[in-house]
């Protein structure tokens, strides 16, 4: 789990890959349709298109003479629990510095007021 999740945060780590694979949860598309709004050539998005693949985020099918790219949704399950997980302590170690600031300001509260009451 954790190489493949390397290989996947490795291939979004890279703009032009994020943008095809955004593209792709609209509909599948063909390496020439995806070429088509970059300035590069079919090759270079192919190479992009590879690294994808590697990292199990994209498949290509053969449909007739159509080889659509197919985006594997399941992968982002693999990736949204392991964001998840770490979403969860991040959120109780703010929940626990909010006690603590909680406290601090009921104490600087107390303080003051008998601070005055004297």
């Amino acid at each position: 789990m954790a190489d493949q999740l390397s290989r996947v945060f490795a291939a979004l780590a890279d703009p032009t890959r994020r943008d095809i694979v955004a593209r792709l949860t609209v509909a599948d598309a063909t390496v020439g349709e995806l070429a088509d709004p970059y300035d590069v050539t079919v090759q270079a998005v192919s190479k992009h298109l590879r690294v994808l693949e590697d990292a199990g985020l994209v498949s290509r099918t053969k449909d007739a003479q159509r080889r659509p790219v197919h985006l594997e949704a399941e992968v982002f399950d693999l990736m949204t629990k392991w964001i998840e997980r770490y979403r969860r302590q991040a959120e109780q170690r703010y929940q626990r510095l909010d006690a603590v600031l909680a406290a601090l300001d009921d104490a600087t509260v107390t303080s003051a007021e008998e601070g005055t009451a004297s």
